[in-house]
């Protein structure tokens, strides 16, 4: 149905409601790229991971979505 590679729509709109488990997997989903984006002359910088990692999680909480944006006539 869907691309295997995404995140299932429902992880993620159980992730913005605030389910641990599906905040984690969005998490796990991300960590090779946190990691990459924490990188700093080759070396993971644990307070930049954690900073991206805070900011991921907030931004999830505050996601909203607008369900006519995808109501296809």
């Amino acid at each position: 149905m869907g691309n295997p590679n995404l995140i299932p729509y429902e992880t993620i709109v159980r992730a913005t409601s605030g389910e641990p488990e599906a905040v984690d997997e969005v998490l796990r989903y991300y960590s090779r790229r946190i990691r990459h984006a924490a990188l700093e002359n080759g070396h993971v910088n644990p307070d930049t991971e954690d900073s991206i990692k805070s900011r991921l999680v907030a931004a999830l909480f505050k996601f909203r979505f607008d369900e006519q944006a995808y109501n296809v006539r």
